[in-house]
């Protein structure tokens, strides 16, 4: 599936976007394998709170089923202004 990566998230990832092999249920389950990777990852990853996912351009939450997904986006909550 393709795992995009917007803001300081992909700041701190630095990729915009890869694909990923996974065999994780949740988006949860992906978050994990994602921190297990290296530091960069985790440091990403480290507050949930801070986050907000989409799949296939719908928001989600993290314990939302991956079964069929093409895409999962990370990025930080918007704000007006």
């Amino acid at each position: 599936m393709d795992v995009l990566y917007f803001a300081w998230v992909r700041e701190r990832i630095g990729l915009p976007r890869e694909t990923v092999e996974t065999s994780a249920v949740t988006v949860n389950d992906l978050v994990d394998e994602l921190r297990a990777r290296e530091e960069r990852y985790a440091a990403a990853f480290a507050d949930l709170g801070a986050l907000r996912v989409a799949i296939d351009q719908e928001l989600a939450d993290f314990d939302a089923r991956l079964a069929g997904a093409r895409e999962v986006a990370f990025f930080p909550p918007m704000t007006g202004g």
